[in-house]
């Protein structure tokens, strides 16, 4: 990070050079089906490279457990319980069955957002209005059931790594300079088709220090960070915490990360992921670039879907 101290959320940016910022990265109008965004960009040459990149087949899980505690960072805990302690069905086999759900989109559950679950302006990816794409009933353009899975090359941007430190306080900007100097660090570079995945440390300093409200303030990406990204022609970008750094450095934008990514890039976004495991692993081996398996569930109409994404080193 910079060696001058920064305001929390990093330099603050007006609504003009935000929306300009849109401007500049915005793909809209270049894909075909356009639902899939950047998803698109991710051929079968593409996921023959990735499988490549494996060397040891260690094989990584970077979901949270699911979440049913209520906390500062767990608004609205996950819900499980059991529906079947085989005594509802007819003896023999006896049978136990349970009941999953969750109101995902937060801080407590590892998620995808599909292309539908974000709107700037009033305008979804590739420029329909919010208001007539999406309904009581769902979405019609960018569910998640368009995205489908994901298999393609990551990429582990681990900043505290690179810095030497555990974690990255929460407020702390990942600026554009910082995400060239972690690639050098780590010996790894961005390419067209990547996942990118932004490591802070959140959960090794929430099991370490405790659990605090992350809407208030997280490590995450400022703004300037995204046009490098957008240059490099990534398919997905994901993080340990939302990809925003917060309290955000735009007036009036609680997420612009989020309206840049998936609204002008049309790039699903990874919340909540946990990496700390990977981030052990790629240090353990050197490589920072792995196989990333992303299959979220098959929603029509949804806004994302849980997942637990399986990197391949």
């Amino acid at each position: 990070m910079s060696d001058s101290p920064e305001p929390a959320g990093g330099p603050p940016v007006s609504r003009q050079e935000f929306d300009a910022l849109f401007e500049s990265v915005r793909t809209w109008g270049r894909w075909e089906p356009a639902g899939r965004g950047a998803f698109n960009r991710v051929t079968a040459g593409h996921v023959r490279r990735a499988l490549s990149v494996v060397r040891d087949g260690h094989v990584v899980p970077l979901g949270r457990p699911w979440d049913t505690v209520a906390g500062p960072d767990n608004a609205k805990p996950a819900l499980h319980y059991m529906s079947d302690l085989g005594d509802v069905e007819a003896p023999e086999p006896s049978t136990h069955k349970d009941f999953l759900g969750a109101d995902y989109h937060g801080k407590g559950v590892s998620h995808l957002d599909a292309l539908s679950h974000v709107a700037y302006r009033g305008r979804l990816y590739d420029g329909g209005t919010a208001r007539e794409l999406v309904g009581a009933g769902g979405a019609h353009f960018g569910g998640v059931s368009a995205l489908g899975p994901l298999v393609t090359r990551g990429v582990l941007l681990d900043v505290p790594a690179a810095e030497g430190i555990p974690w990255l306080e929460p407020g702390q900007a990942v600026r554009a300079a910082d995400v060239l100097a972690a690639e050098a660090a780590l010996g790894v570079e961005t390419g067209e088709g990547d996942a990118v995945l932004l490591r802070v440390g959140r959960f090794r300093r929430r099991r370490e220090v405790g659990a605090w409200n992350p809407d208030e303030a997280c490590a995450g990406f400022h703004v300037d960070a995204l046009p490098p990204l957008a240059e490099r022609g990534i398919a997905l970008l994901g993080s340990d915490g939302d990809s925003d750094v917060r309290p955000s450095p735009v007036e009036g934008v609680h997420s612009p990360v989020h309206a840049l990514a998936v609204a002008a890039m049309g790039v699903p976004l990874l919340d909540n992921l946990d990496l700390e495991a990977l981030s052990a692993a790629c240090a353990a081996t050197g490589r920072y670039a792995f196989l990333l398996v992303v299959a979220p569930l098959n929603v029509p109409g949804g806004t994302g879907s849980p997942v637990d994404p399986v990197a391949v080193l």
